[in-house]
Order: structure tokens, then C-alpha cells, then sequence
């Protein structure tokens, strides 16, 4: 029986698919909590420069999967890109333990990820039939599997890099993405053949076809709704910026006499993840047995206004911070927590709705596509940033609330002439 005849539960594969990624999601997020701190603190850049700094590099490993999705579709295959990817962001990491190497390092892990994140995520959607119901569940599953690296390493890293030294934090955040390197190698059998590995099977090499109007139709959708997508993660990004800053500076973080480290606040969000996910996915399904269940697109337009929304809450505590005074921790959680159900309508359903709308033959180069909005949202961020010491509190609350609402009702006014795009020549997308 094939991974594609199982009609109960999920595809083995999925399972080494979703701890693969966990382990290189803990590199990454255990690096990128102390990113920040690191540049501010031991390599003394000014807070303008080090938010700069931040919003290209996060952007960079955003915009590299563009070409790792062409190297991986065209040449190497989904499996051999995401090793090399793999080796080359471990380098990185380790790297980074050493002062003199910081550019040299962040250098290997944007090339890293470029290669690994586009091939690790499709490769979820190649364990699936075309219309099989399970797909959009599946990425919920593989996204728990992003956010349970990125819980722990800002406990596991950042404690070791603000406790005993930025080096060992570094120093775990590449053993992390080892130990992902050896769960891939041991799940292979159970992974769905790539298209390089498809052609290689075959007496004689499919026929290359130019674009259908059809699956030009769909292309184009996608790349208009990425565009939106551009605003979420511009302001979605600030939690390793401008939020990790309101945490080390503005919050009370005292608990019973001990004060906890400004890093763990970045666990909050994918342990948010873990809680809300099985909500809402049951909250979807008893949508679905009423018919009323949101499109993809409806989902993703949702998601932005949530974010707008999360940044709100922020504005009564700014004016506290503005005469001097520490507030409440409650209320950065508050916001994440928001921001975080905002994220779950809009980021594993777009991980899917790539692989569902994709023509086959372009769907890794397609999901590098969908990072490299992220790669101008990231850098979008970054320069967002640079307004946090330029302008009052409150008022760097309401534009990221603006930008994030804004995008959102975009979305919502371009829905059908999107849906009808998307679902033109293709069977089995009633729910885009």
C-alpha cells in the first residue's frame, strides 16, 4: 500500500517531514532570538542598525527560496536540495559562535535556508492526491511541527546565549539543525519520489510545455495574493524586533523575585500555536458541516485583520512606558496571542493553497515565490523598525494596526476575480 492509498490518518512521511522541519525551525528561531540582543550588546550596533540588520537578514533567507525551488525543480530535486540546505545552514550556525565571522555566517545561513525551506514544505503536499481533504489538515500538522522547534529554542538557545555566552546559544542552534539532517535521512522510504527523481524513472524525458493560459491564470493570482502578503509579514516580523525590545525594556519581567529572560517571549507564539490550532481546526470543520466554513482566501484576509487587531492592545500600555514606568507582562501576551490565531488563518493555509493551485512541474519554484514575499515583508520590517525610538509609542502601534488591517481588506475586495483565477482548469479546489 502507497503513502497515496492511505485513507486513514496521515502518510508516515509526514511525521519525518514535520520533526525535519522542527529541528531546523529550532536552529533557526534559537539563532534569531538572540539576534538582536547579540548585535546590540556584544557587537555594540546602535538599535536603528541592529533593526536593519535584522529586516535583511530574515528577508534574505525569505528570498533565497525562490532559487532553491528552481535549483530543486530544474536540476538537484526536492530531497538533494533540502540536504544541501541543511549542511550548509549547520555551517552557519556554528559559524556564528565565532565574533570576526558574523557577516560570513549569516551569509551561509540565508544560502542554507534558500535551499531547504521551499523543498521541505512542498515535499508535504507530493504525500497527497490532487483534491484529497486531508492536504490543508496535513500542513496544520507539519505548521505544529515549525512552531514546537520554535518554542523551545528560544528556551534552550537564548538561555544559553544571555546566561553563559552568545556561543553556546549559536553553538545548540546548529546542533539543532543536525539532528534534523539525521531524522530526513531515516524517513526517506516513506517520502513521496520528487519530479527530478519521476523523470529519471521514465524511458524518455516528459516534453517540456510552455505555460497553459490556465495555469498562467493561476500563477498570476498567487503572485497578486502575495502581494497583500507582503504588509502581513512586514508587521507580523516585529516580534524579533521592535517586540523583542518592548519585552527586554518595557515589561515587567519579574516573577517571584527572579527575573525571566527577555528571549523566552518568543516561545510564547508557537506555544500559542500548539493551544489554538486543534481549536480552531474543530472550529473549522463545524464551520464546514454548516456550509459556512471561509475560503482559503477569506481565511487569509482574516489572518491580516487578526494581526491588525493584536497591535491595538499595545496602545494603552504605551502610554504608560512613556512617562519611564514598566508595564504588565500580560499585555505583550495579549498581543500575541491575537497575533498568533491571526498567523494560523493565514500562513499554513497558505502553504497549502500554493500546492494545490501550483502548476506540478513549478511548485517548488512557486513556494519560493510565496517566501519571497515574506523575504520583502522581513526586510519591509526591518525598516519599519527604525521608527520605534523616531516616534511615540502608540503611534508605531496604529500604523502596524493600519498596514495589517489594510492588507487584510484588500484581500477581502479582490476575493472572487482571485478565486475565479485560481480554480480555472483545476478539479478539486471548491475550497480556494
Amino acid at each position: 500500500m502507497t503513502a497515496f492509498s492511505e485513507k486513514k490518518g496521515h502518510p508516515a512521511g509526514l511525521y519525518f517531514l514535520f520533526f525535519t522541519e522542527m529541528w531546523e525551525r529550532f536552529s533557526y528561531y534559537g539563532m534569531r532570538s538572540l539576534l538582536v540582543y547579540y548585535m546590540m550588546k556584544q557587537l555594540m550596533f546602535s538599535q536603528e542598525h541592529a533593526s536593519s540588520i535584522y529586516g535583511l537578514y530574515t528577508g534574505l533567507v525569505y528570498f533565497t527560496p525562490f532559487f532553491g525551488g528552481i535549483l530543486a525543480d530544474r536540476y538537484l530535486g526536492q530531497r538533494k536540495t533540502v540536504f544541501l540546505g541543511g549542511i550548509i545552514m549547520a555551517i552557519g550556525h556554528f559559524l556564528m559562535a565565532v565574533q570576526s565571522l558574523f557577516y560570513p555566517a549569516m551569509a551561509f545561513l540565508i544560502i542554507g535556508c534558500g535551499a531547504f525551506k521551499p523543498n521541505i514544505s512542498t515535499q508535504v503536499g507530493g504525500l497527497y492526491e490532487a483534491g484529497d481533504p486531508r492536504r490543508d489538515r496535513a500542513y496544520s500538522i507539519f505548521y505544529m511541527g515549525i512552531n514546537l522547534g520554535a518554542f523551545f529554542s528560544p528556551l534552550v538557545c537564548g538561555t544559553l546565549g544571555e546566561v553563559f555566552g552568545w556561543h553556546w546559544g549559536f553553538g545548540a542552534a546548529g546542533v539543532g539543525m543536525l539532528l534534523g539532517l539525521a531524522v530526513y535521512t531515516l524517513g526517506q522510504k516513506h517520502l513521496a519520489p520528487d519530479q527530478i527523481m519521476l523523470n529519471a524513472s521514465r524511458e524518455t524525458a516528459p516534453e517540456e510545455k510552455p505555460l497553459g493560459k490556465d495555469e498562467a491564470s493561476r500563477i498570476c493570482a498567487l503572485v497578486i495574493l502575495f502581494l497583500f502578503t507582503i504588509v502581513f509579514w512586514a508587521t507580523y516580523e516585529q516580534q524579533g524586533n521592535t517586540l523583542a525590545l518592548w519585552a527586554d525594556a518595557n515589561t515587567n519581567r519579574m516573577i517571584f523575585g527572579w527575573e525571566m529572560p527577555a528571549s523566552w517571549f518568543q516561545s510564547l507564539n508557537p506555544m500559542f500555536i500548539f493551544l489554538f490550532i486543534p481549536i480552531i481546526n474543530v472550529w473549522w470543520s463545524s464551520q464546514a458541516k454548516r456550509a459556512k466554513e471561509p475560503s482559503s482566501i477569506t481565511k487569509m484576509a482574516i489572518g491580516c485583520i487578526l494581526l491588525g487587531i493584536s497591535f491595538l492592545v499595545m496602545i494603552p500600555p504605551s502610554h504608560t512606558v512613556a512617562g519611564g514606568a514598566k508595564v504588565n507582562m500580560l499585555w505583550l501576551g495579549a498581543c500575541i496571542a491575537i497575533l498568533t490565531v491571526g498567523e494560523i488563518y493565514l500562513s499554513p493555509i497558505g502553504l497549502s493553497l500554493v500546492t494545490k493551485v501550483a502548476p506540478v512541474r513549478m511548485v517548488s519554484m512557486l513556494m519560493g515565490m510565496w517566501f519571497l514575499a515574506s523575504f520583502l515583508g522581513n526586510y519591509l520590517s526591518g525598516y519599519l523598525g527604525t521608527f520605534w525610538e523616531k516616534m511615540p509609542k502608540e503611534s508605531f502601534f496604529i500604523l502596524l494596526s493600519a498596514l495589517s488591517i489594510g492588507a487584510g481588506l484588500g484581500i477581502l475586495l479582490v476575493n472572487k476575480p482571485l478565486k475565479r483565477a485560481m480554480t480555472r482548469g483545476q478539479e478539486g479546489t471548491a475550497d480556494i
